[in-house]
């Protein structure tokens, strides 16, 4: 058996997602002891910047045309590919940054696709996945920034749509309440939504164990 892991939080000594995901993960380890786990952190080993662009030209130059760079941006697209097609189970801790998904994390899809060769591949098809996704601020109907989180769709779009992995996802809204003074008022409904995603990341692992 192998787990994938993937985290994205810059801030790696102080991430509610990797809260999240460590919950998923020690649910996951203790069904399948000593099984191995493969991970990949984008926060603290970001993947060079210029290796999509390189991967992705390359298939517009002859083979023995190709610089060493690109030679060597199309062997880390495969080796990324590889690590999400070899998984039996996955746990992705992805936060919200401005709005969006990190640069470094879009990076890492853009250059998986590239590496399978194929971008309709489907990596995780029916494999049991977590999605630890956490953001700073509130974005439910009816709150000012209602719509404004345009990375959890991608994120199921990507894992779910087009992977099509078998996926929970674990979300947890204002992380941020009990460090930011113009969310003091929210910081009691925050406190619960931290210990509702911690008992939702035990079920989810739990079940994905299971699998």
């Amino acid at each position: 058996m192998n787990l994938f892991r993937l985290d994205a939080s810059i801030l790696p000594g102080n991430s509610a997602s990797a809260e999240i995901a460590d919950i998923a993960e020690a649910e996951w380890a203790a069904a399948h002891p000593g099984a191995q786990v493969t991970r990949r952190h984008l926060g603290t080993d970001p993947l060079p910047s210029d290796a999509w662009a390189l991967a992705t030209t390359a298939a517009f130059v002859p083979e023995a045309d190709r610089t060493p760079a690109q030679l060597e941006a199309l062997a880390l697209a495969a080796t990324l590919a590889e690590e999400v097609r070899n998984a039996d189970a996955a746990i992705f801790a992805v936060p919200l940054y401005n709005w969006g998904v990190s640069q470094h994390f879009k990076s890492w899809v853009d250059l998986v696709i590239t590496g399978t060769g194929d971008p309709t591949a489907q990596l995780l098809k029916d494999t049991p996945t977590v999605l630890a996704t956490t953001l700073g601020g509130g974005y439910a109907p009816g709150t000012p920034r209602e719509g404004w989180d345009h990375s959890t769709p991608y994120l199921e779009r990507i894992l779910g749509d087009l992977w099509e992995a078998e996926l929970t996802v674990v979300r947890r809204e204002l992380t941020l309440a009990a460090s930011n003074p113009a969310m003091e008022g929210l910081r009691g409904l925050a406190e619960q939504q931290h210990k509702e995603a911690l008992a939702a990341a035990r079920d989810a692992g739990r079940k994905f164990a299971d699998r």
